[in-house]
């Protein structure tokens, strides 16, 4: 070829330039506009794989049409992004990580199957192995039916594949590639090394424990496969997103965003703009095609206005669920139906500048709360301060846990590693070193001259007050405070602050999550914190929060004017 600048001849050719952030999706979507941030990068991979991609027959639906009879183009262009990464001169694909979070009921299960069967069909790679990887057992169900009704409703597939319906594999007769649907609660990862592996549901995989090394072994492969890619393909999460979804959520938002440059990885994120969600514009029908990109085909709006009206009915916690699941909208803090009434106001009141430092500088007097329970539970203690001028409650905490919490509560380990990353969160190694920590932490606030007092939950808490007296912290600042339905007036005076704007926090996650899995028991004109369900999702963070409300109702005078003031 020809160097157009210096007109010499050339046997190497230029590599394409692209790019795979899109700093401008917030219009594009709202416009309608392609949400892939560049083209094809080799035209001829592209079309080779569309002319696979497009004869596949959807029998699912009405007429049975082929793929590309009745897809709508933002699904075909994004399969073609995907074919054209590979560059067949190198046997390289130059996009090989792909991030697709759309809404339910978007067509997942066609692109899942239609571009994994396009796949084993272009394959030139003897024996190579392509992988769809589940949360469930019903889920790879889903996607492997998907597969297998496309292959048998066209007889030229027949001939060319093999469908193992009891291994959920298909063989190609002729490279003996295969492309097989696994469910990962069946633990049978281990030792795969495919060539292509899709994911499917990644936000499932945010609760799993363990799921991140699943997923290392099952993309382990790679390494020896130029040709080899990994697909994400997920809705939002139900709850609060945890583990490896938030992870790889979060990595790919900051790649749209123009944050991150890797070309590698290409995240396409159907989600409303932050500033509707604020304006609550998300809850107009008229803006729901915005994480719908297959809106008036398999998304209908008619159905979608019932079940919205039917979820609203229901309460705050199912009509979350619902709009995470239609709608992509994250879920910020899990609001059930009998939640306590503090979780209404909870994220309103968030103050990112509240670490512990600036509480203690804005604060005239401090407190604490201490909440301690078994090998499972988190040790929690809460930091409530009075700010100057405003007189403001300030809020600032940090729990602890034994690491082996991690096996006992396998079902929200992820949850509380994420934890651990912020920083909330301290796993020990000896089920009893949180204690020394958490008095470290009081005695430094101690030492201020600013802390009246520090409350306690008199049940298992002699080790550490034995602990905060050998401190030399004075005995009489160490106050038990009642449990129970004897709590009512903090709880309702902790409910009025948020309410009255007057209660601040650092808005750390383990917050939202802890005040998110309280529910509020009220008998006659008394209230108790409980949790949701039993489990793994604590609420011992809200309760340290309450017992240092408790405390401060006490109504302390401030302390003389200590050093940190200096």
């Amino acid at each position: 070829m020809t160097n157009r600048r210096t007109g010499r001849q050339t046997d190497k050719p230029r590599e394409p330039k692209w790019t795979t952030s899109l700093p401008d999706w917030e219009k594009r979507i709202v416009a309608k506009e392609s949400m892939l941030p560049c083209s094809p990068l080799f035209p001829e991979s592209a079309k080779t794989g569309l002319r696979y991609f497009d004869q596949l027959i959807m029998t699912d639906v009405v007429g049975q049409p082929t793929v590309g009879e009745a897809c709508l183009p933002w699904m075909r262009d994004w399969a073609a992004v995907f074919f054209g990464s590979y560059d067949p001169e190198k046997g390289k694909r130059l996009i090989w990580e792909y991030f697709l979070m759309v809404a339910k009921k978007n067509g997942k299960s066609t692109i899942a199957a239609g571009v994994m069967l396009a796949i084993l069909l272009m394959n030139w790679r003897e024996s190579a192995p392509f992988l769809i990887l589940s949360p469930s057992k019903k889920a790879s169900d889903n996607v492997f039916i998907a597969a297998r009704d496309m292959v048998k409703a066209d007889p030229e597939l027949m001939d060319l594949l093999h469908i193992k319906e009891n291994e959920r594999k298909i063989v190609h007769r002729t490279t003996n590639a295969t492309l097989e649907v696994v469910a990962a609660e069946g633990g049978t990862v281990a030792g795969t090394k495919a060539a292509g592996v899709l994911i499917d549901e990644l936000w499932e995989f945010g609760t799993i424990s363990g799921a991140s090394g699943m997923i290392d072994e099952a993309t382990g492969g790679l390494t020896a496969r130029p040709e080899g890619f990994i697909i994400y393909l997920t809705t939002q999460s139900e709850r609060e997103p945890a583990g490896v979804f938030k992870d790889k959520l979060d990595y790919a938002r900051k790649i749209r965003n123009g944050q991150i440059n890797r070309k590698t990885f290409l995240p396409v994120i159907y989600e409303f703009p932050r500033a509707m969600i604020d304006a609550d514009k998300h809850l107009e029908s008229a803006n729901w095609y915005i994480p719908n990109p297959n809106w008036g085909a398999s998304v209908r709006e008619d159905y979608l206005l019932q079940k919205f009206d039917e979820k609203r009915e229901a309460g705050d916690g199912p009509l979350g669920v619902w709009m995470a699941k239609h709608l992509n909208v994250q879920v910020g803090l899990y609001y059930e139906s009998g939640s306590w009434q503090g979780a209404l106001y909870w994220l309103q009141q968030s103050d990112p500048s509240l670490t512990l430092e600036n509480l203690i500088a804005r604060s005239e007097f401090l407190v604490c709360g201490i909440d301690q329970g078994g090998n499972d539970d988190f040790l929690s203690l809460a930091v409530i301060g009075q700010e100057s001028g405003s007189r403001n409650y300030l809020h600032w905490q940090k729990s602890w846990a034994w690491r082996n919490i991690l096996e006992i509560r396998k079902e929200e380990a992820p949850r509380y590693l994420d934890f651990e990353e912020d920083g909330d969160l301290v796993l020990t190694e000896k089920a009893d070193e949180g204690e020394d920590l958490l008095v470290e932490v009081v005695k430094i606030l101690w030492d201020t001259g600013k802390l009246f007092c520090v409350g306690y939950d008199k049940a298992g808490a002699r080790r550490i007050i034995s602990l905060l007296i050998d401190a030399l912290i004075s005995e009489e600042a160490l106050v038990p405070i009642p449990q129970g339905y004897m709590m009512t007036g903090d709880i309702l005076a902790t409910e009025r602050a948020l309410a009255a704007r007057k209660f601040w926090h650092g808005g750390r996650a383990i917050m939202a999550w802890a005040v998110g899995n309280a529910a509020a028991k009220q008998t006659g004109n008394s209230v108790m914190i409980t949790k949701q369900s039993s489990g793994g999702r604590k609420i011992d963070p809200l309760i340290a929060l309450l017992i240092a409300m408790g405390a401060i109702l006490r109504n302390p005078a401030p302390p003389k004017k200590s050093w940190w003031d200096s």
